[in-house]
């Protein structure tokens, strides 16, 4: 099976992350909004799913949450740019700058919760 070429292009692959990134985190929130129903209803449950929290697998899991939040927030700071900012030939340096910057966020959220 052939690629295309335009989806070897590291702005498509930007455009394809910030995609899956909203899908993910579009379908980790009735997950979260469950976990924050059981404060105010099952605050034992909530106790037994906090207490998992100390798992590394957790741990690896929320940096891959916050990851993928801040590669979606990046993404939508370089859409914004380039709806609103006259087209600049360093598109692929910002959509690089934002997964790097993304990683750092995340990278430093892990180590903290180490």
């Amino acid at each position: 099976m052939m690629v295309r070429p335009h989806r070897r292009h590291p702005l498509w692959l930007a455009y394809m992350l910030h995609r899956l990134s909203g899908l993910a985190l579009a379908l980790f929130l009735p997950a979260h909004f469950y976990m924050l129903s059981l404060a105010l209803t099952r605050p034992r449950q909530l106790d037994h799913f906090l207490s998992l929290a100390d798992n590394p697998l957790v741990k690896l899991a929320e940096f891959g949450l916050v990851f993928l939040l801040a590669v979606h927030f990046f993404g939508g700071l370089r859409l914004l740019a380039l709806e609103f900012l006259p087209w600049s030939p360093r598109q692929k340096s910002l959509a690089a700058g934002a997964v790097a910057g993304a990683f750092l966020i995340s990278a430093t959220f892990l180590l903290r919760a180490v």
